[in-house]
């Protein structure tokens, strides 16, 4: 299955072509439309040129500028000829069998197409400079026929990336047809939609599966209805409608939403903020365009979509940004190649389009929800200080429009972000949000891949998946990501992780999610607040072992590792954090009072620390002291080392970075530390002074638990069975309880290997009385301790298993 190298539009437009440059405009449907065809036509152009808007306001009247410039000076070099319409766009493949070169070609034959639709959108939106230009109309129309003549027709055999046929080409091809009106003749029509027919038939919707699953099956649904359309073609809009229902259900494996908020795409690979950004996108175009004619979506199924905001989208969104850890292949994307001198894409920039897919999809939906919804963009909006969605260069003009108008809405007040924790079994993923910051984690098994790698894309993702712990402040921090993190940051050091220095090479492990590593025990407990959350680590590419896990609390979330073993004949370390300080920033580090030198480079072996803080970030706590490394370093790379289309031009970063080294062919390894975001150096100190605050319950390559009086918390991952503190678990589970100051205890159970078919929990806690339990506890015993007994948990799908106890 492949991608191509333009796909990285998708997520920076709202359901738009995939190299789509944004569109919006005025421009107004014509009054009395004949029949529902032309209806439908007007309801499109509006669509892709967005909602009303002054264009003498800024954002707009600048972008309508940049705009007619990008138009003009395509039109300026526009020069038809055998095997290209532009010098720097030959599509003519000689080698059609040479299947990354003819990727390349492919492209640049969807890009030549992308070209042309800027040029249609210059000529139908006002302060273009170019507005109604019949020469610009003539010169697109001229390039139409050219591309048609030569490569996309009826004849044409498909070469390189079949998405550029199928879903870049004709997105676009379509859309400047409709933007374009009666400049093109019925025969002109007629030829490109019988290419289109060919090279999109129905029959590519027949089946749910392939390349016609979740993102991707939305976006030829859409080619197929504005293909109806324009072809008054009833058939056409009948079979997108109806090929949009495989999408809506929740699946319980491969692409598609899980019912705990996963989205999967290319089967293995957690893609919400990419894929499905796309998805939601596309999904809300299609069900503006075709609502209230005869053809429009009426699935009842549709209103999963609808929760899937607030279930799956919301989670992996923070003050405008879509967290990295489900953007799959796409944080790779920064500065291109082709366009040195264009704005790095980042999690703002994919945060941003899944907020204007939001108020789109709003319009389809319940008046309580689309009120709802509008509050939450209006607040994700007003809190991101560090790239502002209406300065976003990337964001296409209709979609700014939508989120100006949210902007400008004074009845509907910003949302605050939620708290709360948010545990995604299907995909290995895990978000931990509380008042002041947020953090996600993610994990691989033998379903979800360390990494995605393809059509020369995140090269050196390959330890992203080993329990990579993001996390972002609410005022602070939230450029850790975007700032050129990932071609600068060692990728061997990624915050959280334990990884084996031994050297990979480019997309070790294969393309396309094909590195798996064969665990079942990942995941965790949780009752939406606090979490016992756990990894059994096997490296890519390596003999390393360990048992990791994470109890995500009220303002720390402690983090453990046990059985770290392995003989790669290299240093083994597990990544306390690595902060990216940005071009020429620094930050104090203290250790245990003292601050540490700010020069750059340094580094330093810390040997029995209690805490360290970094100022502006946060606070780290090692329980029982440990010796930890610490560096500051600058480092240079370049877009073009992890994405083939990156630039070559060198950009450099200064990082922080605190690790723990386990030294070569380590066996039977471990670490403890505290992470504490936002917290100040006091407050750090305070908690390592306070010994009692935390008890380690154990850290073995059997069971990793922590207990917090404080908090009324117990976390236990029992990797084999056994007893741990007052917990005593028959097979191998994650257990977690929270004592509540009303008398009663939340005891959370789950099978993350999801092979149990009995289980026996043992809590040594008086209990008085069980409240309420799942089906799956099949007897409950209280008295001086609890004993849950259940039963089959394999079809559970390592979710957790709540029942609530009055205490004794």
């Amino acid at each position: 299955m492949t991608t191509p190298w333009s796909r990285r539009g998708f997520l920076r437009a709202t359901g738009g072509s995939a190299l789509a440059l944004g569109l919006t405009g005025t421009a107004a449907a014509p009054a009395g439309a004949a029949d529902p065809y032309d209806a439908l036509r007007a309801t499109w152009r509006t669509l892709i040129l967005g909602p009303g808007f002054n264009p003498a306001d800024e954002p707009f009247t600048s972008r309508l500028a940049g705009l007619g410039s990008s138009a003009a000076s395509l039109l300026s070099t526009m020069a038809p000829a055998s095997g290209s319409l532009w010098p720097d766009a030959v599509y003519a493949d000689p080698d059609p069998d040479t299947d990354q070169e003819s990727y390349g070609y492919s492209a640049r034959m969807n890009d030549s197409y992308t070209r042309l639709r800027t040029m249609a959108e210059a000529y139908s939106r006002p302060g273009t400079g170019l507005t109604g230009d019949s020469g610009l109309a003539a010169a697109v129309v001229t390039g139409l026929d050219h591309l048609h003549s030569e490569v996309y027709n009826e004849n044409q055999a498909p070469y390189g990336n079949w998405y550029n046929w199928r879903i870049g080409a004709p997105q676009a091809l379509l859309d400047s047809c409709v933007l374009l009106g009666d400049h093109l003749s019925p025969v002109q029509l007629g030829g490109y939609l019988a290419a289109v027919d060919h090279f999109v038939p129905d029959s590519a919707v027949s089946v749910y599966s392939g390349t016609s699953t979740g993102a991707n099956r939305v976006d030829l649904c859409r080619v197929l209805a504005v293909r109806g359309l324009l072809g008054r073609n009833s058939a056409k809009l009948t079979l997108a409608a109806n090929a949009l229902s495989p999408v809506f259900p929740y699946v319980s494996g491969g692409d598609g939403l899980y019912a705990d908020g996963s989205f999967i795409q290319h089967t293995y690979v957690p893609y919400t903020a990419s894929y499905g950004s796309v998805m939601l996108g596309g999904l809300g175009l299609l069900f503006a365009l075709l609502a209230g004619s005869a053809w429009e979506v009426t699935d009842p199924a549709r209103q999963i979509v609808f929760d899937a905001v607030e279930n799956a989208w919301a989670p992996f969104l923070y003050n405008g940004l879509a967290l990295d850890g489900v953007a799959g292949r796409a944080v790779s994307r920064g500065v291109s190649a082709a366009d040195p001198q264009a704005l790095q894409q980042d999690d703002h920039v994919r945060g941003h389009a899944i907020l204007a897919s939001i108020v789109l999809l709003g319009q389809g939906a319940s008046s309580a929800e689309n009120t709802r919804w509008r509050g939450l963009v209006q607040g994700w909006m007003r809190r991101d200080d560090y790239s502002p969605p209406m300065s976003d260069a990337f964001l296409p003009l209709a979609s700014l429009a939508r989120l100006k108008g949210v902007l400008d809405d004074s009845a509907v007040p910003a949302i605050a972000e939620p708290v709360g924790h948010r545990l995604f079994t299907h995909m290995a993923r895990a978000t931990h949000r509380r008042p002041t910051w947020a953090a996600a984690l993610s994990m691989a098994d033998k379903r979800i891949t360390y990494y995605e790698t393809g059509n020369g894309e995140n090269l050196h993702g390959w330890h992203t998946g080993s329990g990579m712990l993001y996390w972002w402040g609410d005022t602070y921090a939230n450029g850790q990501y975007s700032d050129a993190f990932w071609p600068t940051v060692d990728p061997y050091r990624l915050p959280g992780t334990t990884a084996s220095r031994k050297v990979l090479a480019d997309a070790a492990g294969g393309d396309w999610g094909a590195s798996r590593p064969d665990v079942n025990w990942v995941g965790g407990a949780t009752d939406g607040q606090r979490a016992s959350i756990g990894q059994y680590l096997k490296g890519l590419g390596s003999t390393l072992l360990a048992k990791k896990s994470w109890f995500c609390l009220d303002d720390t979330i402690v983090c453990l590792g046990a059985g770290i073993t392995c003989a790669d004949g290299t240093v083994v370390e597990s990544t306390v954090d690595n902060r990216n300080l940005g071009a020429t920033g620094t930050a104090a580090l203290t250790v245990d009072g003292t601050v540490q030198p700010l020069t750059h480079p340094w580094s330093a072996t810390l040997a029995g620390a209690s805490w360290a803080h970094l100022a502006g970030h946060g606070g780290y706590v090692f329980p029982g002291r440990a010796t930890i490394q610490a560096r500051r370093e600058e480092r240079t790379g370049r877009w073009s080392d992890i994405n083939k289309g990156g630039s070559t031009e060198p950009v450099s970063r200064r990082y922080l970075t605190l690790w723990a080294d386990h030294g070569t062919n380590p066996s039977s390894a471990r670490y403890a530390y505290l992470l504490m975001p936002g917290a100040s150096a006091s407050r750090t100190a305070a908690r390592a002074a306070d010994t009692g605050w935390l008890g380690v319950l154990a850290n073995t390559d059997d069971q990793q638990g922590v207990q917090v009086p404080s908090f009324g918390f117990t976390g236990v991952n029992f990797w084999f069975g056994g007893t741990v503190g007052p917990l005593t678990a028959s097979a191998p589970c994650a257990v977690m309880i929270s004592e509540r100051g009303d008398g009663t205890a939340v005891v959370c159970v789950s099978d993350p290997m999801r092979a149990r078919t009995s289980l026996t929990v043992t809590w040594k806690r008086a209990v008085a009385s069980v409240t309420s339990r799942p089906a799956t506890v099949t007897g409950a015993t209280t008295g001086s301790s609890l004993t849950l007994s259940f039963g089959d948990l394999s079809g559970t799908g390592g979710a957790t298993q709540t029942t609530v106890v009055r205490l004794g």
